[in-house]
């Protein structure tokens, strides 16, 4: 499918709180390692308008994903790279792909505009609980580290239930999270 909405519920984590849910809940021993490349206009215009891009790796696998804001969460509008594309991309030659070319037309953005700014290494856990799908990220970015809950979920009211019902288990304070990209941009010395 070209484009989703993802409705996701995000809370930082400390390490503690990070191991705790790891050891309580039913979460994988081993991590999948997953790199997103981050990109944006000089000028920031991605960001001003909400959205931002990024090419993910993932076992070998490349994709491009545009996230705009939705009134359910966000609204993802992917293409398929094969890994020259992707490296294309990384070194400043952006190979236009139909999904997200549409959507940064419609959006005024000229992807000839667009840099590349860097990347951010996640090592993530996920399993499916409770008809939800609860994930562990540990992130790695511009000198920084940090834990993060994520909780995906098909329906907004049971996702923001099951959310809440996990912090208050375990005695985790809900924290303002911003996504990783804002999180990325944020520490980025650029």
């Amino acid at each position: 499918m070209a484009q989703e909405i993802e409705i996701e519920f995000k809370n930082l984590l400390t390490e503690d709180e990070f191991n705790i849910l790891l050891d309580k809940l039913p979460f994988p021993e081993y991590s999948v390692k997953q790199t997103n490349f981050y990109f944006e206009t000089k000028d920031l215009s991605l960001k001003d308008k909400g959205c931002a891009l990024r090419i993910r790796e993932k076992q070998g696998n490349y994709r491009l994903t545009l996230k705009e804001p939705h009134e359910l969460g966000l609204q993802e509008t992917h293409d398929t790279l094969t890994e020259e594309e992707a490296k294309h991309w990384l070194n400043g030659k952006i190979i236009p792909k139909p999904e997200t070319t549409r959507q940064l037309q419609n959006l005024g953005v000229d992807q000839e505009e667009l840099v590349y700014y860097g990347s951010l290494t996640t090592e993530r856990r996920e399993v499916e609980y409770q008809d939800v799908l609860i994930v562990l990220d540990v992130s790695t970015y511009n000198g920084v580290q940090d834990y993060e809950f994520e909780l995906e979920a098909k329906d907004q009211k049971i996702g923001l239930t099951r959310f809440h019902s996990i912090l208050n288990q375990f005695g985790i304070k809900k924290k303002e999270t911003p996504n990783k990209i804002v999180r990325f941009f944020n520490t980025s010395p650029k």
